[in-house]
């Protein structure tokens, strides 16, 4: 699955992934078990019944990127506590993908994760995936200061801590909303979308945007695209 590209990979030095529903399959669903632990988290927090929270819960996260911003902004709340909560999952649906390490590991440059999530829970799905060994680091949630994508002055703050130029950079995500910042500022981007043969939870809007003119490549198969990277790089 492929989309009519403006942006080519020849000159990429510097590779960087989102990682839920990214770099592991759609079709875990893992991202679920912390959307459940986030309506539970605002339905004790706010008091209110478990339909009134996920109905907030989507809102803050439709509007203000996550929904711990939308509570922090709304209600006050401590993210620290937050974090620890809702990423307190079972990690073992995710298994090792050495043919996407491999990859990775092959692309010429750097590779880094921009995440939404805690630098802890990328921690744990690198390591069941087994591929943390070849990324260079992760900026998590803490690290842009509780803003999250897709705002661009997380983008911003992540290209200046890891002096990264935006023209020799390609970003991965799942999320096309995600995607506009970066190619407005020079990226490559991609958009990993679920391959279509298992049931996903998501919502409609997560899955817009494949005919963007901000997206400048499509796959559903990222451990394959990568590899066609890697061999047109030789």
């Amino acid at each position: 699955m492929t989309h009519p590209a403006k942006r080519t990979f020849a000159h990429i030095d510097t590779w960087v992934f989102d990682l839920d529903n990214t770099l592991y399959p759609h079709h875990l669903n893992l991202w679920q078990q912390v959307d459940v632990r986030i309506r539970d988290f605002v339905a004790s927090y706010l008091k209110v019944p478990t339909d009134e929270a996920f109905r907030i819960q989507k809102d803050y996260y439709r509007r203000y990127g996550t929904t711990m911003r939308g509570m922090m902004t709304e209600h006050g709340l401590n993210a620290d506590d937050f974090l620890e909560y809702v990423h307190h999952i079972d990690h073992s649906p995710l298994e090792p993908n050495p043919a996407m390490g491999a990859a990775i590991e092959r692309l010429p440059g750097r590779k880094l994760i921009l995440t939404n999530g805690s630098r802890a829970h990328a921690g744990k799905v690198l390591e069941r995936l087994g591929i943390g060994d070849h990324f260079e680091d992760v900026f998590d949630i803490i690290a842009a200061e509780l803003e999250p994508k897709p705002a661009r002055q997380t983008y911003m703050k992540f290209l200046r801590q890891h002096d990264v130029d935006p023209s020799r950079a390609a970003m991965f995500e799942d999320l096309a909303r995600n995607l506009v910042t970066p190619h407005d500022l020079g990226m490559t981007t991609v958009l990993v979308v679920p391959d279509g043969t298992r049931n996903v939870v998501r919502e409609d809007w997560e899955l817009e945007g494949r005919g963007a003119a901000y997206v400048d490549h499509i796959t559903d198969d990222l451990t394959g695209f990568l590899a066609t990277l890697v061999a047109a790089h030789r």
